[in-house]
């Protein structure tokens, strides 16, 4: 388990309330919950530095780093973590539009392969935004 002194709680806390405001409570609050005391240290790191540090930095707007996000997933082919982001992105404003043309240029810098595969979990995903809104 990481010992944090105040100042990493602080950043810690700021940094799960924007994890939360994102990707939604819900899902920050279900992977909380499911994890094992060998995974915690990792969403501890994951919690404070990713989302207490550099999403809390007034360096870029949540919207651009929700897409830069999908294009760096898309390359990386994790579409578990995708599916997590376009819905981030969408509820950082986000159009589909802007996913769309994120996902086309990914499709010429990194393959179209990857690309096909992130429209997949991108089209599934602002179907059911758009169904819950």
């Amino acid at each position: 388990m990481i010992d944090r002194n105040d100042s990493h709680q602080d950043t810690f806390e700021e940094g799960l309330n924007v994890r939360r405001e994102v990707l939604g409570a819900a899902h920050v609050d279900a992977s909380l919950g499911a994890t094992s005391e060998f995974s915690r240290p990792i969403q501890e790191l994951v919690t404070e530095y990713c989302w207490g540090i550099v999403w809390t930095s007034d360096g870029l707007p949540r919207k651009t780093r929700s897409l830069i996000n999908i294009a760096m997933l898309t390359a990386l082919n994790r579409s578990h973590e995708l599916a997590v982001h376009v819905r981030g992105a969408l509820n950082n404003g986000a159009t589909d539009g802007e996913i769309q043309e994120v996902l086309l240029q990914t499709a010429i810098y990194v393959g179209v392969p990857a690309a096909l595969e992130s429209f997949r979990i991108a089209d599934r995903v602002v179907k059911e935004h758009h169904n819950a809104e």
